[in-house]
């Protein structure tokens, strides 16, 4: 949250313990998310998210501003559903030879909040199978929540992976 300005509405604030019913609740949302990405339920997926929520990959672990750097994703909602697109729709190889996958999402520390948001940072490891091989990715991953009539929305996900800088190749899954 560091590159918000520091308004009464929008200063981040670490003091808020995890059995926080706002706390929980995100929490909640992050197992649900990491569920419907297992399950490849990515229309459902999208219905997370907050309108005009980033979804970030960044290459530099240490980045905090994303908008000029060099990312291995940058999506807003747009984007977002385009990816959403190619991974169901039958016509890429992403879609073509999807991953398998299970993730596990641990280690969550509420990081931040403010009027209407938290932001919770938590440690992901992802099994994935592909083309008989079996392969594990592990991140440092960072959500900001947002609370409104809706219930809990995903404003911000950055998922951080510990290889970040190594080559990438297609994956077939989202983070």
């Amino acid at each position: 949250m560091a590159t918000e300005s520091p308004t009464a509405s929008t200063a981040m604030v670490a003091d808020l313990p995890l059995d926080d019913p706002r706390a929980l609740s995100a929490v909640s949302l992050i197992w649900r998310e990491a569920h419907l990405l297992d399950a490849r339920r990515y229309a459902e997926w999208d219905e997370l998210w907050a309108e005009g929520g980033e979804y970030v990959v960044p290459i530099d672990r240490d980045a905090t501003e994303f908008a000029s750097r060099l990312n291995l994703v940058y999506d807003d909602d747009r984007m977002r559903r385009m990816r959403i697109e190619r991974l169901t729709g039958g016509h890429s190889i992403s879609a073509a030879a999807a991953a398998r996958t299970v993730r596990s999402v641990s280690r969550f520390v509420v990081t931040g909040r403010a009027q209407d948001a938290i932001e919770v940072c938590s440690a992901q490891v992802l099994v994935g199978y592909k083309r008989e091989e079996t392969f594990v990715l592990a991140a440092d991953v960072t959500h900001r929540v947002v609370f409104g009539a809706d219930g809990p929305l995903i404003a911000r996900k950055i998922v951080r992976l510990v290889n970040s800088e190594d080559s990438v190749t297609a994956s077939g899954f989202l983070l």
